[in-house]
C-alpha cells in the first residue's frame, strides 16, 4: 500500500464534533453534504467531506454550531481548530503549481580548499501563474498548511535529479524527512528515475532539512538506510539544532555534515562562532563525516575555516545559485 499524500486528488477533510447539540447538527450537515455530493464518509461523530463542500460546512458551523467543539484534520495529520480551515482552503493554488510543475532548479557550487568545484547544491525556485517568482518559504509553508508537503517535496527531488543527471557531478538535493511516510514507497520514484537516467547513485547526496524538527529518529534512520542501500549518500544540515549528542550522530553516520551559515558568517572575528565551528569540526571528524561550511561570503571567514580543517565550502564568495551549469565544466572528483 502506498503512502498518503502521494497524489493530488481532491482533498478529503475529517470533521469531528463534541457535545449533544453539535452531534445533532453534524447529522444534519451530513445530509446536506450527501445532497451536494460532497460527503465522502460518515461515522458517529465524524464526517469525511470533500473540499468542494468545506466552505459550505464552515459557514454552517459558524452560523449554528459551537465552533470551539468542532475540529478538522487532513489525511494523516492531527486534529486542528476549525478556525484554521480557511487557511487550508486558501492554499488551493499550491495544487495547481505542483500539477503544472512550475519549478526550475538553480545550482550553487560547493568547492574544496583549492576553490575547485567539488559538487553543486540543487535549489528549487517556483513561479506564479503570471511568471513572477514565488519565494520557496511561501510555497513550502502553503504546502504544509494544505497537507501537500510530500507532493511538493517529491516534485523538487524529481526535478533536481532530472536536471542534475546531465552534469554527471556530485549534487546535493534537499528533502524533508517529515514529508515521507514510507521510504519504500515515497522514495521509489526517485531511485527509479536515477536508474532510468543511468546516473551513478553515489553522485547524489540527499540533504536532510528541517533537522531541528526531526523528532522521530527511528523514522529518519529508516529513510537514510533506504538511501544508503540504493547507493546514495546523505548529509545533515543544521546539525547543531537537531542532533544534540555525539552518539546520535554516530548512529546516523552522515557522509557530510553542514555547518549552518548562522555559525559561518563572521566566524573569523567572533569567538563564540569560532568555538561552535571548532566543536562541529571535531564532531564531524570523530564520526567520519566530511565537514562542509555553507554561507561563506568573505575571504577572511573562508581562510579561517580552511586553516582549522574544513574541507568543503559553499557561499556567495564562490558563486550564487544559477541555472544548470554546462555539463562540460570541470568538476573535481575525490574521495574523502
Amino acid at each position: 500500500m502506498g503512502c498518503q499524500g502521494c497524489g493530488l486528488n481532491e482533498l478529503l477533510i475529517d470533521i469531528k464534533a463534541e457535545g449533544p447539540l453539535n452531534l445533532h447538527l453534524l447529522r444534519d450537515a451530513s445530509r446536506l453534504m450527501r445532497i451536494s455530493n460532497a460527503l465522502h464518509h460518515a461515522d458517529e461523530g465524524v464526517l469525511t467531506i470533500k473540499e468542494s463542500g468545506a466552505r459550505e460546512f464552515a459557514d454552517f458551523c459558524d452560523d449554528h454550531m459551537d465552533g470551539e467543539r468542532v475540529r478538522f484534520r487532513l489525511p494523516g495529520e492531527d486534529w486542528r481548530a476549525m478556525s484554521e480551515l480557511s487557511a487550508v482552503l486558501e492554499t488551493e493554488w499550491i495544487d495547481k503549481l505542483i500539477a503544472e510543475r512550475r519549478i526550475c532548479m538553480y545550482f550553487q557550487p560547493i568547492v574544496d580548499i583549492e576553490e575547485r568545484i567539488y559538487a553543486y547544491e540543487a535549489l528549487a525556485r517556483f513561479t506564479d501563474e503570471d511568471g513572477s517568482l514565488l519565494y520557496p518559504n511561501i510555497v513550502f509553508s502553503a504546502a504544509k498548511t494544505r497537507g501537500r508537503l510530500y507532493a511538493l517535496d517529491r516534485l523538487c527531488r524529481m526535478k533536481a535529479v532530472e536536471e542534475a543527471a546531465p552534469l554527471r557531478a556530485k549534487t546535493f538535493i534537499n528533502f524533508i524527512p517529515t514529508s515521507i511516510y514510507s521510504p519504500e514507497f515515497c522514495l521509489k520514484s526517485t531511485t527509479e528515475l536515477a536508474a532510468k537516467l543511468n546516473v551513478d547513485p553515489s553522485l547524489f547526496v540527499f540533504e536532510v532539512v528541517e533537522s531541528e524538527k526531526t523528532e522521530d529518529l527511528e523514522h529518519l534512520k529508516r529513510i537514510l538506510a533506504f538511501y544508503k542501500e540504493k547507493g546514495f549518500q546523505y548529509a545533515l544540515d543544521d546539525v547543531g539544532e537537531g542532533f544534540s549528542t555525539l552518539e546520535m550522530l554516530a548512529e546516523l553516520k552522515p557522509h557530510y555534515m553542514k555547518l549552518d551559515r548562522a555559525h559561518v558568517h563572521g566566524v573569523s572575528r567572533n569567538s563564540a562562532k569560532q568555538r561552535t565551528a571548532e566543536l562541529f569540526l571535531d564532531t564531524a571528524l570523530r564520526i567520519g563525516s566530511v565537514p562542509l561550511a555553507e554561507g561563506i561570503e568573505s575571504r577572511e571567514d573562508f581562510e579561517w575555516l580552511k586553516q582549522r580543517g574544513y574541507r568543503l565550502f559553499q557561499g556567495y564568495l564562490f558563486g550564487k545559485p544559477s541555472l544548470p551549469p554546462s555539463p562540460l565544466q570541470e568538476v573535481k572528483t575525490c574521495n574523502f
